[in-house]
């Protein structure tokens, strides 16, 4: 009965063929939470038998490290990399500035120029001498006035002129510090691609020296230390309370997110075929209209967050102190994520590694 209600309820958040898709996986793998019976439990990993066991198991701490590591790599290259393109944003329209302003210099120039030329040809007749010579005193007063005009004139094409070579000189100031700060972003982001290729290697050569066998042995062991971890999740009551329902924008999300599963984990990826852990968050809530961060860092600091028993699918869970992972919340104690390099988008338990929180893309920041 316990598995019909948890199918009911998936099917109500989903519906159709995908919700019953999801229940079967859920039910088969032992994430559903709230009504799990001792049977469905996830079994403690078995004690190792001897010390090729219990050297698996240290590879597999060590394998994890490295793509953790990688995975945190990952995440500052994403950030230098949106560095990168604001900068380069930032030059080329302050390089369009520059170009107006210098054809603005140029007209006011040209109008500077006239003007002295006026004045000059006027010039060379002390204004009393005039006056005496002029047949008509009040043409006479007409025409200083026009004189007294046009050398405002100058003086406000000369201000004008000022400020804007002050101006030229702000925009070439900003342009040299954008390249500085363009290179020195470049630098940090092929620091990072460094070190992600160094990490990403290092596991792949460990996990490489396996024999076939280890190597399956090995992700059953990954396996059911995450079946072990969700389980304890669950039996601390974490779910208890968790009652929310998705919005339409949340359903659009996870049947985005959802419909990926199966494609390749590869840094720095975000579709269409292939995705890093928030390369698929930020796809998902594009595809239900919303525009969220790249980098799980950044969606756990910009997005609003919520408690975690207001959870509701749809919502994505962040991990790990250094918010270096996420996932998508689907409801019933899963989510939905790409795990890291050699592993495939999948459906996994929401409690299997360490919550840092949970933040709401299509919620309303607040404070």
């Amino acid at each position: 009965m316990a598995g019909e209600r948890d199918a009911r309820g998936v099917r109500g958040l989903r519906g159709g063929r995908l919700a019953l898709c999801t229940a079967v996986v859920l039910c088969a793998t032992g994430l559903l939470g709230g009504t799990a019976t001792a049977a469905q439990r996830a079994p403690a990993p078995s004690p190792p038998p001897d010390g090729g066991a219990r050297h698996l198991d240290e590879v597999r701490k060590e394998i994890e490290g490295l793509y953790r590591a990688a995975e945190r790599a990952t995440d500052a290259y994403n950030a230098a990399e949106e560095q990168v393109q604001l900068q380069q944003k930032k030059i080329v329209e302050l390089a369009r500035t520059i170009v107006a302003a210098q054809g603005r210099l140029a007209v006011l120039k040209r109008q500077a120029g006239a003007l002295a030329s006026a004045q000059y040809r006027a010039g060379g007749i002390p204004p009393e001498a005039k006056l005496v010579l002029n047949a008509d005193p009040e043409a006479f007063l007409a025409n200083a006035d026009l004189v007294r005009k046009g050398q405002q004139a100058v003086k406000g094409v000369i201000g004008q002129l000022t400020h804007l070579k002050s101006d030229l000189d702000g925009y070439a100031q900003d342009a040299s510090h954008r390249w500085e700060q363009l290179e020195a972003d470049r630098q940090k982001k092929d620091a990072a691609r460094k070190q992600i290729n160094d990490k990403i290697d290092a596991a792949k050569a460990l996990e490489s020296r396996l024999a076939a066998k280890e190597k399956d042995r090995l992700r059953k062991l990954e396996d059911e230390q995450a079946l072990l971890t969700q389980q304890k999740w669950l039996d601390s009551g974490a779910l208890r309370d968790i009652r929310g329902k998705a919005t339409e924008q949340g359903k659009k999300a996870i049947s985005y997110a959802t419909s990926q599963i199966g494609k390749d984990y590869v840094w720095g990826a975000v579709g269409p075929n292939t995705f890093d852990c928030s390369g698929l968050t930020l796809r998902a809530w594009q595809a239900a209209g919303r525009t969220i961060p790249r980098t799980s860092q950044e969606q756990w600091r910009q997005l609003p967050r919520v408690p975690l028993k207001e959870m509701r699918p749809g919502d994505l869970v962040i991990y790990f102190s250094d918010a270096s992972h996420v996932g998508m919340y689907l409801g019933d104690g899963a989510i939905v994520h790409a795990p890291r390099p050699g592993r495939q988008v999948t459906i996994t338990g929401a409690g299997s590694m360490p919550i840092l929180g949970v933040v709401r893309p299509d919620g309303e920041r607040t404070g």
